[in-house]
């Protein structure tokens, strides 16, 4: 049993419109940021009614979860193949003024920083890519001194916000949210559908049965609530931007190094089966950083080496051996 949601105020809607951007396009129903800005006080009084209805039962309006899908080709790609375009997800613009208000209250009665672990960066106020950056490099300058050998995985998730699995979200949203917050949210998650417009031609309605959805507020929230509970260890040091992971494990001993890298890849393969998120150990790499003449033994995910290489990126910045 939990306290019901705080009801939203008109005033509280009309501050989330007035800070609309109006450039930002419009969902499948054509109301802009500029028609909602234009709306008279009745209009928000009766909107925040329907804000205030939806916190109440717990339910998520069907044509609020409706996604337009919009194929931007990518510069400098062939344009027959599908794989050569970048897809936007258009949503109503009124659903995205609630999953602000939404936000806000959930931040206010649930302590999201004792939910989310400290090596998470992604999408957290006092948080940025620079400051997780600074935390690598560190660990490695760090080992550079010592003349010790820091051995690294740097991980590719493939289509990390796309394929979360639905079911296994909603049971830790229940383990984790109080429950008129995970009612909702499990309305918010249920039959949603979204269809693709292409040069004025428009594609049959398909639901979405995993993933979050692209575009939305919640989105960012939902997953890093989903991998809140990668597994750790006290012999290696984890770094994450969202999905961008990074496993680093330092040693004298090149052999010793790598045992605790793979060790920890073993308990991150479990957990990535166990919560179905695949990973592309191909477009992953291992690389070694020392001023020594030694590279650390090649470690796996499940059977599959993850590639040895010189430098790698993360992050924005190109790492090799020796930070140079």
């Amino acid at each position: 049993m939990s306290f019901p949601i705080t009801p939203l105020s008109p005033a509280e809607v009309s501050a989330a419109i007035a800070r609309l951007k109006v450039r930002k396009a419009p969902g499948y129903d054509l109301i802009s940021g500029k028609v909602l800005q234009e709306l008279p006080p009745t209009a928000v009084v009766l909107l925040t009614t329907l804000y205030n209805s939806m916190l109440r039962l717990s339910y998520y309006p069907l044509l609020w979860k409706f996604a337009q899908i919009i194929m931007v080709p990518k510069p400098g790609k062939p344009t027959h193949e599908v794989t050569c375009y970048r897809p936007i997800s258009l949503l109503p613009i009124l659903s995205k003024i609630f999953e602000t208000l939404l936000m806000k209250r959930l931040q206010s009665d649930v302590d999201l920083s004792h939910q989310i672990p400290g090596y998470q960066f992604g999408f957290r106020p006092g948080h940025s890519p620079i400051q997780q950056a600074y935390r690598v490099v560190n660990k490695i300058v760090t080992s550079l001194e010592e003349r010790t050998l820091c051995t690294a995985v740097f991980l590719d998730i493939a289509q990390a916000f796309d394929k979360v699995w639905h079911t296994g979200l909603l049971y830790k949203l229940k383990a984790t949210l109080p429950g008129p917050y995970y009612l909702l949210l499990k309305s918010y998650l249920t039959d949603r559908y979204f269809q693709v417009r292409y040069n004025g031609t428009y594609s049959d309605c398909h639901e979405v049965k995993s993933g979050v959805s692209q575009g939305s507020v919640l989105a960012p929230l939902l997953y890093l609530l989903f991998t809140a509970d990668l597994p750790t260890t006290n012999y290696t040091t984890i770094a994450t931007f969202a999905d961008d992971t990074g496993l680093l494990a330092v040693h004298r001993d090149s052999a010793v190094a790598s045992q605790r890298l793979q060790s920890h890849l073993i308990l991150l393969h479990n957990w990535f089966v166990r919560w179905k998120i695949h990973v592309n150990p191909a477009k992953s790499a291992h690389i070694t950083c020392t001023t020594r003449h030694a590279t650390c033994p090649p470690v796996f995910l499940h059977t599959t080496p993850i590639p040895a290489k010189y430098d790698v990126k993360y992050l924005g910045l190109h790492l090799d051996r020796q930070l140079t």
